[in-house]
């Protein structure tokens, strides 16, 4: 994703275009605007770890390896967790040790905007969401993933994703698993505003009524050649 993503990006500024980029996932982010550098990957280890059901152990494991890592890790994210073991294990050398990370906030010149809600107005938008998803085929989509041999692990614990496949499965009803579905991504929106709030660089813009209209305005600052 870095490689391909800074290439369409430079491909995009050469032709004397602007880039506009629409972020959600903080960590992809940070791959395209700053100096993050990946480790490398060690799958014999990564197998040996998945094979401990028990995330909290890999977590405890993991703090008494790298606890600069584990400070930033949540110890429910299993993911991050086996990948922070992986390179500990995998390189003799901590996970926190290669780069400047996620908690480097450089001065690389990209504007950043930062789109805030009122938390119940989120929750309202969140749930309204999920059902017009569900309203749109959601269901019919996961159960012909489900059926088809494309469906990575990773993709089948998304958002949504997840808790429909728990119900196709006979362990939840339709109901519950729209339920989940906007507890669970409620939950994601608290710690991706957590995560962009670590950012000083970030420029937040505290929206009321239409985000468009509000925001369209800033990001034209921006856009406006000098």
């Amino acid at each position: 994703y870095q490689s391909e993503a800074r290439t369409a990006t430079e491909s995009l500024r050469s032709a004397g275009r602007h880039v506009l980029v629409v972020a959600g996932t903080g960590l992809y982010l940070t791959a395209l605007i700053d100096d993050l550098r990946f480790p490398g990957e060690y799958p014999e280890v990564r197998a040996e770890l998945e094979r401990e059901s028990d995330t909290a152990k890999l977590f405890e494991r993991l703090r008494s390896l790298d606890a600069v890592s584990a400070e930033r890790i949540e110890p429910t994210n299993r993911r991050r967790i086996v990948r922070a073991l992986e390179v500990c294990v995998g390189s003799g050398k901590p996970f926190s040790a290669t780069g400047p990370g996620t908690g480097a906030y450089p001065d690389n010149g990209v504007p950043q905007i930062g789109i805030k809600w009122d938390r119940h107005a989120l929750a309202e938008r969140i749930t309204a969401r999920v059902h017009r998803m569900m309203d749109a085929g959601f269901l019919d989509e996961v159960r012909v993933l489900l059926q088809g041999p494309t469906l990575s692990k990773t993709a089948a614990q998304a958002l949504g994703y997840a808790e429909l496949i728990e119900h196709l499965r006979g362990r939840m009803t339709l109901a519950d698993a729209v339920a989940a579905t906007i507890t669970h991504t409620r939950q994601f929106a608290v710690r991706q505003e957590r995560w962009f709030r670590r950012d000083p660089r970030i420029r937040w813009i505290h929206v009321e009524h239409d985000p468009i209209a509000e925001v369209s305005p800033i990001v034209a600052e921006y856009l406006v050649e000098k």
